[in-house]
């Protein structure tokens, strides 16, 4: 099965040329683990800590950079014939921050937050400090396990 990826580096310097492939290999691997067995599509837009504060700010009323935005579409494109699962937004910078911060490094991050978003597009949340956050825990771990890490 053949899923698209529509990769967009919203400014020229943002470095991590590598980017687009881990966020490839972190989606299927995610998409995988999860048993979508329909081809899908997912949009992600690279940008800075400035870029996704804006997005934040316009789309939540959060008046602040985040590291990753998830925003689910779940509608079937009838032109591709491709499920339509919807579009993420990922700091490279804060991904860079975060992967030093955290210890796991840019690439570690940057897959981590992208199975995060993916998780996010097919339904999974975790506004609580219960059950539903620990279910996106424990599948984000079993899939960045599949992914090679440790978490």
């Amino acid at each position: 099965m053949q899923h698209k990826f529509y990769i967009y580096r919203e400014r020229r310097g943002l470095g991590h040329p590598e980017t687009a492939a881990l966020v490839k290999k972190a989606a299927a691997a995610a998409l995988r683990a999860e048993g979508v067995d329909e081809p899908c599509e997912i949009g992600v837009t690279l940008t800075n800590d400035e870029g996704i504060h804006v997005i934040n700010r316009e789309q939540r009323g959060v008046d602040r950079p985040t590291d990753v935005l998830s925003f689910p579409i779940d509608e079937m494109d009838y032109d591709t014939n491709r499920r339509y699962l919807g579009d993420m937004v990922l700091s490279l910078e804060r991904a860079e921050a975060q992967g030093e911060e955290y210890g796991g490094g840019f690439k570690h991050e940057a897959q981590y937050l992208t199975v995060h978003s993916v998780l996010h597009l097919l339904g999974y949340d975790h506004l609580d400090e219960g059950e539903e956050k620990a279910k996106m825990r424990a599948r984000e771990k079993a899939i960045m396990k599949e992914l090679g890490y440790d978490f």
